[in-house]
């Protein structure tokens, strides 16, 4: 079975970075302890635009992390799954 991946976008306003900094911290530890990875990258030349990465090895195991997640998903309905390249 393939690998599941879904993203949300974040925009964070400079005031509220050390709080969405916090609010990361724990997605990682609630994906960790789901058996998913989450990255989370802000862009260059945008400070403050933040894009979040979930990925699980399959698509029941990441859509049950989201059900669970303390945060929510904005959007845990899409979800991308790898393409197998020959």
């Amino acid at each position: 079975m393939p690998r599941a991946l879904s993203l949300q976008r974040t925009l964070v306003p400079r005031g509220d970075r050390e709080r969405f900094i916090e609010r990361m911290e724990r997605k990682r530890a609630h994906y960790t302890h789901a058996n998913c990875k989450f990255w989370v990258f802000e862009e260059v030349e945008l400070p403050g635009a933040f894009i979040e990465f979930f990925e699980a090895a399959d698509l029941q195991t990441l859509a049950k992390a989201h059900a669970a997640a303390p945060d929510g998903v904005l959007d845990a309905a899409r979800v991308y799954a790898e393409v197998e390249l020959r």
